[in-house]
């Protein structure tokens, strides 16, 4: 199993990860290494303990803001996918419609056409 090392908050770490995850994982140390600092810089020093679970509990929440953000997203796109099916059988209702009326127009020019060609007695 492949081991990374990280360097959170000026501590280094020796972590697992699978395979291929290298990159992944020293990612999002930094993400959260990000995080700590921006909240030292915020708050000052009071405590790494307390600055990494006020870092943890902030990326939660944005977390957590970001899955309710895909969420309405998803139904938004549900939705329209719906409007999308809808449009697209009226449309073919349409064009039943369209085939059918030109249809009975061409068979009515035929009638006329036939009635046109009828020959004429002479005398008439």
């Amino acid at each position: 199993m492949p081991q990374v090392t990280v360097t959170i908050a000026g501590k280094t770490y020796r972590m697992a990860c699978g395979e291929g995850e290298e990159a992944h994982l020293e990612g999002l140390a930094a993400l959260f290494d990000r995080k700590i600092e921006e909240m030292r810089g915020a708050f000052g020093e009071i405590g790494d303990m307390r600055l990494h679970v006020m870092a943890a509990i902030t990326l939660a929440d944005e977390l957590g803001e970001t899955r309710a953000r895909l969420s309405r997203v998803e139904a938004e796109l549900t939705e329209l996918k719906g409007l999308i099916t809808s449009v697209d059988e009226r449309d073919r209702l349409h064009e039943r419609r369209l085939a059918d009326a030109a249809l009975k127009a061409a068979e009515r020019l035929e009638r006329v056409a036939r009635s046109l060609a009828t020959p004429v007695s002479p005398g008439e």
